[in-house]
């Protein structure tokens, strides 16, 4: 798996409920998601699709992404998940990739 930190995007539905998080570990934090084991926001609102995921040289760096996009507007955050994923489908962390 590529070290350092994972900031992730989750949904239920395209342009639905938004979460954004931070992990060290992108592939048991999203298992944790999909199975109600993550945050109770996450858990409430059946936010188990993955949209979006940026990988970090560090968990910090990882951390201060997350903050910054924590603040952004909605439709910031809309736009940024269609640049790149515009049918909102779920991907499936891949361990050894480092996609951005």
């Amino acid at each position: 798996m590529a070290r350092g930190g994972w900031v992730y995007v989750l949904t239920n539905k395209p342009r639905g409920v938004l979460y954004i998080g931070v992990s060290a570990d992108i592939i048991r934090r999203v298992w944790q998601h999909r199975n109600s084991l993550g945050s109770a926001f996450a858990r409430k609102y059946g936010l188990d699709r993955l949209v979006r995921v940026e990988h970090y040289p560090t968990i910090e760096e990882a951390i201060a992404r997350e903050k910054q996009l924590k603040n952004w507007h909605r439709q910031w955050k809309i736009e940024l998940i269609e640049s790149d994923n515009p049918g909102w489908e779920h991907f499936e962390p891949d361990p050894g990739s480092s996609p951005g």
